[in-house]
């Protein structure tokens, strides 16, 4: 395993398309990596891959020191609709989908600054510290700060409530039409043999369905739907592009 750290995953990208598309080199492909295509930085394009299966799908919420004012999301955006700019919010990086949904939201009167802090450990103590209000993260990379009561969450950015936070309201219900949530899948070089991608999927088919999978799973609060094989995966994966697409088109953020 070698853990290739660059250009969000781009370059790790590079060294799998150089490698022989026989499927012994793999690579985990991520939300962010997929963001660089729309964005027009990526290195590669979906017609360069084979989308074997993806493994992790983690929605993004709206978190807040525990002894913050705000409340509720609604708490939340009166005041940023009433003080536009004036909260700040924490996220990894400027053209990232957490600067997409903060974006969005200024764009329906709940303008408030994207603060990039591409560090987690530093973007997780911003808000724990007072310097940012607002914490934009999947659940199960903040589980200790939750689990201690240091950070509670305000909203999921999703189409339903998520079952391990049954009483929070998502973006839905809010009428805010985005979800870009973060995900993982194992990917290769076009080319594979469709034999070789059969065998691929079904491992870590089997793996996912194992005990010790599902309680990480749970732990991690991921999606229970996240497993989506080879014959469905490209097609959301292209739905995937065209929605940030879209996104990025409409906040000037497309190249």
């Amino acid at each position: 395993v070698s853990n290739i750290p660059g250009s969000s995953g781009n370059t790790g990208m590079a060294n799998l398309l150089a490698a022989k598309a026989d499927g012994y080199t793999i690579a985990t492909y991520i939300a962010d990596t997929l963001g660089t295509i729309p964005a027009g930085t990526a290195r590669h394009k979906i017609g360069d891959i084979e989308w074997i299966v993806r493994t992790q799908v983690a929605q993004s919420y709206l978190f807040v020191k525990t002894d913050s004012p705000f409340k509720t999301i609604q708490d939340l955006l009166k005041f940023a609709g009433e003080n536009p700019g004036k909260l700040k919010v924490a996220a990894t990086g400027f053209g990232t989908v957490d600067d997409i949904t903060v974006r969005y939201l200024a764009s329906k009167g709940y303008k408030m600054t994207t603060i990039p802090i591409p560090q987690p450990g530093e973007r997780y103590a911003s808000t724990l510290g007072g310097h940012s209000e607002v914490l934009y993260e999947q659940a199960g990379d903040i589980k200790q700060y939750l689990e201690a009561k240091q950070l509670r969450p305000l909203v999921v950015f999703n189409q339903k409530r998520f079952p391990a936070f049954p009483d929070l309201p998502c973006s839905a219900e809010l009428g805010l039409d985005i979800g870009l949530p973060q995900f993982r899948s194992i990917v290769a070089k076009k080319g594979v043999p469709a034999d070789r991608v059969r065998i691929l999927a079904e491992a870590f088919q089997k793996a996912m369905d194992t005990p010790e999978w599902k309680k990480f799973a749970q732990d991690q609060y991921l999606d229970p739907e996240s497993y989506l094989g080879p014959d469905k995966l490209a097609a959301w994966i292209a739905s995937e592009v065209e929605t940030l697409r879209n996104f990025m088109k409409t906040f000037g953020m497309a190249k």
